[in-house]
């Protein structure tokens, strides 16, 4: 199929050039820049923000704005004091399927690497949320989520202690939680409800996930169920939104 202007499947049609003709000066950088990532390999540098000053022959600020802007996209990012191509983003789908395997799925190496395991009385609306009575006991897991050591995401689980009573014995919490559940304890999983929002990381988020605070999060917040249909736990995860895209599978309804 043929695509406008040469665009590859999902690019803006018409290279999103409004139709009077006119674009802001850092956007022509963008596409230029965008023709050099296609000829670069994945972690190899783009050259210094002096030399592509010079080379599109505009202003430093000019070529700073269109760098950003493909930072958030995912098509760049940021190593030490240079920049790098990014390589494509990590997809994962939207099933009852864990980190774990959506990561392997695609040859990358999953790896968490653990904040903190705390236990401490269930307040009242996490309660109503995981179906347990208020002040009953739970855990709460804090991960970073990590790609070939690259950190991605940050992973909150909530799980009452009776479910998982010797969690911080018997767990290692590089991980998976659902392979624990099922291979050690024989739970499995039914169902989940899952909403998804674009958000700013708070400073301590960004700071655990490696990201300037102004970098665009995905948020899953999810509500899985075991195969009785019982509650069994409350997820929060960030995800870079520079890093990740969800694919899902949609069949026609009877």
């Amino acid at each position: 199929m043929d695509y406008p202007n040469d665009q590859h499947p999902g690019a803006p049609v018409k290279a999103g050039i409004p139709e009077h003709g006119r674009i802001p000066k850092y956007y022509a950088v963008k596409a230029q820049l965008v023709a050099l990532i296609d000829e670069l390999d994945e972690a190899e540098a783009l050259p210094a923000e002096r030399d592509l000053a010079l080379r599109f022959e505009v202003a430093r600020e000019t070529v700073r704005q269109a760098l950003r802007e493909l930072v958030l996209e995912g098509r760049l990012r940021r190593l030490g004091r240079g920049t790098v191509v990014a390589g494509p983003k990590l997809e994962q789908p939207l099933a009852l399927a864990s980190y774990t395997e959506g990561v392997r799925r695609q040859g990358r190496r999953p790896g968490r690497t653990l904040i903190s395991l705390d236990r401490f009385p269930c307040p009242a609306a996490l309660a109503a949320e995981i179906e347990v009575g208020r002040g009953e006991p739970v855990w709460h897991l804090e991960r970073v989520l990590l790609a070939d050591d690259e950190r991605v995401g940050l992973e909150s689980t909530y799980v009452a202690v009776d479910r998982v009573p010797d969690l911080e014995r018997d767990f290692d919490p590089d991980s998976s939680f659902y392979a624990y559940l099922h291979d050690r304890l024989g739970i499995s999983f039914g169902a989940a409800d899952e909403r998804i929002e674009t958000v700013l990381a708070t400073p301590r988020e960004a700071l655990l996930i490696g990201t300037p605070p102004a970098l665009p999060m995905l948020l899953i917040h999810r509500i899985s169920r075991d195969a009785d249909g019982r509650r069994l736990e409350r997820v929060r995860t960030l995800f870079r939104g520079d890093r990740f895209s969800f694919t899902t599978h949609l069949g026609q309804q009877g």
